[in-house]
């Protein structure tokens, strides 16, 4: 999907390099050309052509030479940032401390930490009992395991509450389809037990030798719980339940008291939860509030008491609690009360207080709460614009709170939060080698005016002493769906951006959930089209605020966020001189009208279900693939994986396709394929240094600043 102009920067670097102008026109490469095969659709009287539906075949051979053929044009467009890829890979690799340790996590006695080590692509997780200088125990060498296979995912990673095994799951293709396997920790022994085709939804019950997990359907839905009893072979499974709906996903956790395991019913927009005594798994799991349209809700088990985060009445939801022997809505009684500025995130349970985690004016916090006295205290923040991530608290009975900060200037920091005293303790912060000072850097947060008068924020980042005359080369990254936030955390990679003189921003556009409940609903459905024009209004804005131009401005997103990039792209392509969209889901309409594909029954209530009209006819209004028309578009990236379930590599494919035989420029174009992978790529910390690596070149390369 990225395109750049192919005679001009050619030239440029070749003249450089003393070629002459006449080898490069006979050296150019050529794009390759997708055949067309029409395939006609009708639905609700129209008609409209694919005429790139036959992509969707991977067993087909000619669709994977296309695709080995559009890697081969990109590896040759790209090969005169061979040595400038080389460069970005060993500076962000130098700045990485590769032979490292997590902080360790206290649960019981023993000490749980993972390491790397140069050269290692892959997590050491290891534990030590009793105490910090007793001898390392290693739990699961990833490299040992992952040796031999293209692509090395761990899902689930759970060891169960005596502490005497590890549940692990692994995915070797990228498809999300994970087999789960046990561990004894006392012997070092693979229990012969093995079950396929799980999802990374698992819990142990309390006796430790029986567990729950989730099996896909054919569209990846997560739709059957089963209980395993340890030792015996997993087609003997018991199915505990099975979701019949199309619309819900089943999930399965044991709560942090350890008293209760919850099975969760879930759509888009509408809850439903079950539980059972996790000391007693064999029985009949019991519900808690039957689902009702539109209204969600998550469980916390607090001793004898459920605490639980509702929307109901309460757009941003409240807290409410109720007797955990009688829980009927009858019983609940009010905690926190909702709020119109205030969105209640999630929560954790300690003996002694109930953590909460919230969003005020787009910007997290955490409250710590006495349950009795219901006395609340914040924890501070040093920064204008942060993130952070609440951290592993698996000791219920701990006065200490766990957490990671960062921002676009500070890197990870770990610190532990004394809940008695509200005192605060930094255990560690990453290194970032190579003499890096955050001091040297500026970060901000600024407002872009939307078309309808909303103002969005922008988080931003550059090198202080930076000029506001427009010639700024900028990076803006956008997500906006699913009510996901996409917050200002620290990449070292991106010093190699911010090094050269780019400012980086990220845009908290309509459609995700920095601004509560209501930013995320204004970006959903009918008003989907909100995210996009908050997008280019943001893009507008740092161009009129002379932080960069069109000529200069570059653009990224991925997933959903790759839709934003297909359907700004449409839009308003004079804006952007490069874009960068990854696994981008630009084939809506077609994708939503596929019920047998992963994701799209599920997401009816985040588009719309197209089989209705007026759904149908706003989809197709802004679907990126639909509305590619013959006129100028920017330097295009597009990244994909053959193995990807969630956005199927066809999409993307298509979309170069079409593009290819309309736009109307010599920009370049290129499309390249993991053949290895799914959705989130290489997994390995080597090989994502080395796609961030090649996405910069590309950037670097189109702007002209080959160094």
């Amino acid at each position: 999907m990225y395109r750049s102009t192919r005679v001009g920067l050619l030239i440029t670097v070749s003249v450089a390099l003393g070629l002459c102008t006449a080898c490069i026109e006979r050296r150019k490469p050529e794009p390759p050309i997708a055949k067309i095969e029409p395939k006609t659709n009708t639905l609700h009287g129209e008609n409209w052509t694919d005429n790139y539906y036959w992509l969707r075949d991977k067993t087909n051979p000619e669709v994977i030479n296309y695709l080995k053929e559009e890697n081969a044009y990109t590896d040759a467009v790209m090969a005169p940032t061979k040595e400038l890829q080389k460069k970005l890979f060993d500076e962000m690799v130098g700045r990485i401390k590769e032979t490292d340790l997590s902080v360790p996590v206290q649960d019981g006695d023993y000490y749980y930490y993972s390491r790397t080590e140069e050269g290692q692509q892959y997590n050491i997780d290891c534990r030590k009992k009793g105490s910090l200088d007793a001898p390392e125990e290693v739990i699961l060498d990833q490299n040992q395991l992952a040796a031999g296979h293209g692509f090395w995912n761990v899902g689930v990673f759970d060891v169960s509450p005596n502490q005497d095994m590890l549940a692990y799951s692994v995915d070797t293709t990228g498809a999300e389809a994970f087999t789960l396997h046990f561990k004894n920790l006392k012997s070092d022994k693979l229990l012969q037990d093995e079950i396929p085709n799980t999802s990374t939804e698992f819990a142990w019950a309390t006796d430790n030798k029986h567990v729950f997990y989730t099996t896909l359907d054919d569209a990846k839905r997560s739709y059957k719980l089963y209980r395993h009893e340890l030792g015996t072979n997993y087609r003997e499974d018991v199915l505990v339940y099975q979701e019949p709906d199309q619309m819900y996903d089943v999930s399965i956790r044991l709560t942090k008291d350890k008293q209760y395991l919850l099975m969760d019913l879930e759509s888009n927009t509408t809850s439903e939860i079950r539980y059972v005594k996790a000391d007693k798994p064999e029985d009949r799991f019991q519900v808690l509030k039957p689902r009702e349209h539109e209204v969600q809700y998550a469980v916390y088990s607090h001793d004898k008491t459920f605490y639980i985060v509702t929307n109901e009445e309460a757009k941003n939801f409240k807290v409410m609690t109720t007797s955990a022997k009688d829980p009927a809505v009858k019983n609940w009684t009010t905690f926190i009360p909702g709020s119109d500025s205030v969105f209640i995130d999630g929560l954790d349970m300690f003996k002694n207080y109930v953590v909460i985690y919230e969003r005020l004016n787009g910007l997290q916090e955490i409250s710590v709460v006495d349950p009795d006295t219901r006395k609340a205290y914040s924890v501070e923040f040093p920064e204008k614009d942060y993130t952070y991530d609440p951290g592993e608290n698996p000791d219920y009975k701990s006065k200490v709170l766990r957490y990671t900060y960062s921002s676009l200037i500070t890197p990870r920091t770990v610190y532990d939060y004394h809940m008695d005293d509200h005192t605060e303790e930094l255990l560690k912060q990453y290194e970032v080698l190579g003499g890096y000072d955050k001091n040297q850097y500026t970060l901000d947060r600024i407002y872009a005016t939307a078309s309808d008068g909303v103002k969005i924020p922008i988080s931003i980042v550059f090198k202080k002493g930076m000029v506001l005359n427009g010639q700024n080369p900028f990076f803006l990254y956008g997500y906006g769906s699913y009510g996901l936030t996409i917050d200002p955390y620290f990449s070292s990679t991106r010093l190699s951006l911010l090094d050269r003189g780019f400012v980086f921003a990220i845009a908290h556009i309509r459609g995700s959930g920095e601004m509560g409940r209501a930013w995320y609903e204004e970006g959903k459905l009918l008003n989907k089209r909100h995210t996009f024009t908050d997008f280019i209004s943001c893009a507008q804005y740092v161009i009129d605020q002379k932080y960069t131009n069109p000529e200069k401005l570059v653009i990224e997103g991925a997933s959903a966020g790759g839709l934003l990039i297909g359907a700004v792209l449409n839009m308003r392509p004079d804006l952007f001189k490069a874009a960068i969209a990854d696994v981008p889901f630009v084939d809506v309409l077609n994708t939503m009208l596929d019920p047998t594909l992963p994701l799209t029954v599920t997401e009816y209530e985040e588009w719309g279900n197209p089989n209705e009209k007026q759904y149908f006819d706003y989809i197709k209004s802004y679907a990126p693939y639909e509305n590619v028309t013959a006129q100028k578009y920017p330097n295009i990236l597009v990244e994909t994986s053959l193995n990807d379930t969630r956005v199927s590599y066809w999409e993307p494919a298509k979309w170069v396709a079409k593009l290819r035989a309309l736009k109307t420029d010599h920009n370049l174009l290129l499309l390249k394929t993991n053949m290895d992978a799914g959705h989130f790529g290489s997994m390995g910390r080597y090989q994502y240094i080395h796609d961030i690596a090649f996405e910069y070149s590309f950037l670097l390369y189109v702007l002209g600043m080959n160094k």
